[in-house]
C-alpha cells in the first residue's frame, strides 16, 4: 500500500508540472510569436562607407529599445553630423507596454541579420517596425507603396463590398480622432463581419495621417478586389482587414484587440485543452498501471 501511495505523490507531481508547462508557458509562446512574426524588410542596397556608421546603430538601437518598456513609439538620432543616423520604432496600437517592449527587442536582435551594414533598413513584424537611416538619406512620399498582401479566398457572399467599404470609412475617421504622439493615431474596429485596422507613424499629423490612411485604403481595394483579407504598408501609415462572413470573434473596437485578441483566445484554449487531454490520459495509464500492480502484491 506504501509503494501505491508513494506512486501516486511522485506522479501527482510530474502532473502538476506538466500542466504548468502547458497550460502556461505554451500559450504565451503562441502569443509572444503573433506579435513577432516577420512580415517583410526593405534594405537599402549601400553599406555604410565607414566602419564609424556602424558603432552610431549600435548606439542608436540601444537607445531605441531602452524606450521601448516606456513608449510604444520613439525617435531620436545618433552620432555627430558628418555621420549621424535617425531612427524610430513604433509598436501596434493596441500592444501593451510589455509586450511592446518584447516586439522591439526581438526586431533589434534581429536587425543585423536581417539589413546587415545597409545604410537604411525598415523592418516590419506584426507587432512593431524598426526603421533606421543615415542623416541626408533620400527620402519618399508618405503614401509611397512598401509592401501589400492578398488573400487567395475570394468572398462568396453578397454584399461584402458595401460591409468593406463601410469597415474603410470607420478606420478612416478613425485614426483622424485617434490622437498622435506615443502610441500614434491608431483605430480597430468591426461592421458586418468585416474586421479592419489602421496606424500612422507616430509623428504625423492627424490630416496627413487620414489622407495617408485613404490612400492605402483606395490602393488595397484595387489591389485586393474581393479578398477576404488584405494588408497595405506605406511609408507612413499602414491597413489591414478580415473579413469573417460567420462574425469577427471577440472584437472590441474600443480596446483595440480585435483579430489579435481572436488569436490569443484560441492559442490559450487550444493549449489549455491539449494539456488537459494529456493529464486525463496520463492519468489514465498511471490508474491501470496501479491496478496490475496492486493486482500482482494481493495474489
Amino acid at each position: 500500500m506504501g509503494l501505491h501511495k508513494n506512486s501516486f505523490f511522485l506522479f501527482y507531481l510530474s502532473l502538476l508540472s506538466v500542466i504548468k508547462i502547458f497550460v502556461f508557458f505554451f500559450p504565451y509562446v503562441i502569443i509572444a510569436a503573433d506579435n513577432t512574426n516577420l512580415v517583410y524588410k526593405g534594405c537599402a542596397e549601400q553599406n555604410f562607407p565607414d566602419p564609424v556608421y556602424s558603432q552610431n546603430l549600435k548606439t542608436l538601437l540601444s537607445s531605441l529599445v531602452s524606450q521601448a518598456s516606456q513608449k510604444t513609439f520613439y525617435t531620436t538620432t545618433s552620432g555627430d553630423s558628418q555621420n549621424a543616423m535617425m531612427g524610430l520604432y513604433q509598436c501596434r496600437g493596441d500592444l501593451t507596454l510589455p509586450n511592446c517592449y518584447s516586439c522591439v527587442s526581438m526586431i533589434i536582435s534581429r536587425a543585423d541579420k536581417l539589413c546587415g551594414k545597409a545604410i537604411a533598413a525598415r523592418i516590419q513584424l506584426s507587432g512593431c517596425y524598426l526603421r533606421y537611416e543615415v542623416v541626408g538619406f533620400k527620402q519618399v512620399p508618405n503614401t509611397e507603396l512598401l509592401y501589400k498582401m492578398c488573400g487567395s479566398t475570394q468572398a462568396s457572399q453578397s454584399g461584402f463590398e458595401q460591409k468593406r467599404d463601410t469597415a474603410f470609412d470607420m478606420v478612416e475617421s478613425g485614426v483622424k480622432s485617434g490622437g498622435s504622439g506615443d502610441g500614434g493615431l491608431f483605430y480597430t474596429g468591426s461592421y458586418e463581419s468585416v474586421f479592419a485596422l489602421g496606424q500612422c507613424e507616430g509623428d504625423l499629423g492627424s490630416d496627413d495621417c487620414g489622407d495617408c490612411v485613404k490612400t492605402a485604403l483606395e490602393r488595397v481595394k484595387a489591389d485586393c478586389g474581393d479578398s477576404i483579407s488584405g494588408q497595405e504598408y506605406l511609408q507612413k501609415c499602414y491597413i489591414s482587414y478580415s473579413y469573417y462572413p460567420y462574425g469577427v470573434p471577440s472584437v472590441d473596437s474600443s480596446s483595440g484587440t480585435g483579430k489579435q485578441h481572436t488569436q490569443r483566445t484560441v492559442a490559450i484554449a487550444v493549449g489549455g485543452l491539449a494539456a488537459f487531454g494529456f493529464v486525463i490520459v496520463c492519468f489514465m495509464c498511471l490508474k491501470s498501471a496501479l491496478k496490475r500492480k496492486g493486482g500482482k502484491h494481493g495474489g
